[in-house]
């Protein structure tokens, strides 16, 4: 099972954006945004349209068309990219009911929803306490 990149990718996006804005341009190109993530541009727009519908992102149409943060890097968690883009939990059940027969079958479903919980949560502070802001200071301190 491969891992996930689609929150390192969105976080990547708007981040990109912010410091774009910040550096005296009103919009962001999806071509732009997708030079600098290594991807298609076709990614980059299903990913902000994902933004946009959480009210992350907003686009522009028309002359000048192309992308902007709809809040401040700073009013930006991780935790509201990944709810934007990752709407399911982490981990899922069975899709087919095990047997309900066996002692595993019957109990591995309130075992595990335990800990898929306690997984959750903790996953979920950890990433409200980190702002795109602090992202792009990393970022910045690492270049």
């Amino acid at each position: 099972m491969s891992a996930n990149s689609r929150l390192t990718v969105a976080a990547h996006a708007l981040t990109w954006i912010g410091l774009y804005q910040r550096r005296g341009h009103e919009v962001a190109t999806s071509e732009q945004i997708a030079a600098s993530v290594n991807t298609n541009p076709v990614v980059i727009r299903r990913l902000l349209a994902e933004l946009r519908k959480a009210g992350l992102a907003e686009s522009q149409r028309g002359a000048g068309a192309g992308w902007m943060l709809a809040r401040d890097l700073a009013a930006i968690t991780l935790l509201d990219v990944y709810r934007a883009i990752e709407p399911g939990p982490v981990f899922a059940l069975h899709r087919a009911a095990p047997n309900p027969e066996c002692v595993v079958g019957h109990g591995i479903g309130p075992a595990m929803t335990a800990v898929y919980e306690q997984v959750e949560a903790a996953l979920s502070r950890e990433l409200a306490r980190t702002t795109l802001e602090d992202v792009l200071r990393d970022v910045l301190k690492a270049a």
